[in-house]
């Protein structure tokens, strides 16, 4: 319950674009109280779930909703401007993990938005996206959510080392390989368990 209500209040808190310290000084806490909520090591009294829920305008169910499936289906995206190239790595994705829900996306904000409506375990990145860097969809699924497995995708290999310097956790050269897909599921920085 803890990592549900703490998912679901950053997310609610990016939503509205502040900060922790501004949401801190609005419902009159320390910024560290909201650090706390939004790590899981604690949960707000019924008191204040009633005012984030006032704040937020949702209803304290959705504040407080515990997503079962959440933490058994593993939810992955893939991000590549070429809808010709997108449909066969999506192709081989399904055939490499069966059982992940898998989401295929060409534009940058189609895929950032999914991100901040759904927890995304996983996502294949293309780097070189004509004026939008792989590199920057990066930092901003990060942001989303911290714990993002993000797997770069490119065709040209010198961007590696760019790559690295992200919080990106994998490289992969196109063509996909289910090979290449495995090899780099078994290095993730986030294991993801039973979900795999």
């Amino acid at each position: 319950m803890h990592i549900s209500f703490a998912e679901t209040l950053r997310r609610l808190r990016l939503e509205k674009g502040i900060s922790q310290q501004k949401l801190a000084d609005l419902i009159h806490v320390e910024r560290s109280t909201i650090a706390s909520w939004e790590t899981g090591r604690r949960l707000p009294d019924a008191v204040m779930i009633s005012q984030l829920s006032e704040f937020f305008g949702v209803d304290v169910a959705r504040l407080l909703r515990v997503s079962e499936n959440s933490d058994k289906i593993l939810t992955v995206i893939l991000l590549d401007d070429e809808k010709i190239i997108l449909d066969g790595e999506l192709s081989v994705l399904k055939d490499t993990m069966p059982d992940a829900d898998i989401h295929g996306f060409t534009e940058p904000d189609n895929a950032i938005r999914f991100a901040k409506d759904n927890k995304v375990h996983l996502a294949f990145v293309d780097i070189e996206m004509g004026r939008v860097s792989g590199l920057d969809v990066c930092r901003k699924l990060m942001e989303i959510e911290p714990h993002t497995n993000i797997i770069f995708l490119t065709a040209y290999s010198q961007y590696a080392l760019d790559a690295w310097k992200t919080d990106a956790c994998g490289f992969l050269e196109k063509p996909l390989s289910p090979e290449g897909i495995r090899e780099q599921l078994s290095r993730l920085r986030y294991p993801l368990g039973g979900m795999l």
